[in-house]
């Protein structure tokens, strides 16, 4: 199954159009029975999350009537959804508002995610911000590049190995299990610093534009992750699940680093996790 530069495009124009009428109005101007808890207070969801991403369904289902539609929230409808991912030859993956703390609390860190797999393997991946209007774009076996609003493309590399105690990273420690957890913790102080935006889509395209050095992910919902693992695979990274296995859609457990090769993933898994 392939995924052309042609649909990628048309797949953009979706998630612009989603963000322009449902999300960005909603920015700053949501009230109070515009967002609610989920699984708790860090879990939220607001009315700009599901009206987005009902709206780039039943877009998807006309423009790519043979795929399966897979969003955060309508999985949250029906978790069975996941697993019609690994049988499925064509899945858009979608994280309709990526960062939804950050978009209810009005900080303007948040972003939409598009990943597109089959099998449960990256194909391509699309990384919007509605504030800058801009992209971060890969496609299998074509590279990775960025976008701003005036369509201009400059290609994107990840940053070149460095010596543990001179690196950046990004980690979600803190959804890490006990003992992990205060381990971890521990371990990134032999980094330079370590930071988290609670937003897997700034996230990752930091990682692929080499503003960072490696991510550190514990929690593998696809909607976070496929879509970056193939953005930063094209600008020349490595990315593993803690297990070594390559990473892979239908995996929801675990956690998965990202690095400029294969030997910092494995100094950072033996360094930092252990």
């Amino acid at each position: 199954m392939s995924f052309t530069r042609a649909d990628l495009d048309r797949l953009s124009a979706i998630m612009a159009e989603a963000a322009e009428t449902e999300i960005m109005p909603r920015f700053r101007d949501l009230g109070n029975d515009g967002i609610r808890e989920k699984t708790g207070a860090l879990d939220l969801v607001t009315d700009a999350d599901e009206q987005a991403e009902w709206r780039m369904r039943d877009a998807c289902a006309k423009a790519f009537p043979n795929a399966l539609f897979v969003g955060e929230e309508s999985v949250a409808r029906d978790y069975a959804l996941l697993d019609k991912i690994k049988d499925a030859d064509l899945a858009i993956i979608v994280d309709p508002v990526d960062g939804t703390s950050n978009f209810a609390w009005g900080l303007p860190l948040f972003g939409v995610m598009a990943g597109i797999v089959s099998k449960g393997q990256p194909l391509a991946g699309l990384i919007y911000d509605p504030v800058g209007k801009d992209w971060h774009k890969g496609l299998k076996g074509t590279g990775a590049w960025a976008e701003n609003s005036a369509g201009q493309a400059r290609d994107l590399k990840v940053a070149p190995p460095a010596a543990l105690s001179e690196m950046t990273g990004l980690s979600s420690w803190y959804l890490m299990p006990e003992p992990m957890r205060s381990r971890t913790v521990a371990n990134l102080a032999k980094t330079k610093a370590c930071f988290n935006y609670r937003c897997a889509a700034y996230e990752y395209r930091m990682i692929a534009d080499g503003l960072v050095n490696f991510t550190l992910h514990y929690k593998l919902m696809p909607w976070d992750h496929a879509a970056g693992v193939l953005i930063h695979s094209e600008a020349g990274g490595y990315s593993a699940l803690l297990d070594g296995s390559p990473y892979d859609a239908t995996r929801h457990d675990g956690g998965i680093i990202s690095a400029p090769d294969l030997e910092t993933w494995t100094l950072i898994k033996s360094e930092l996790v252990g």
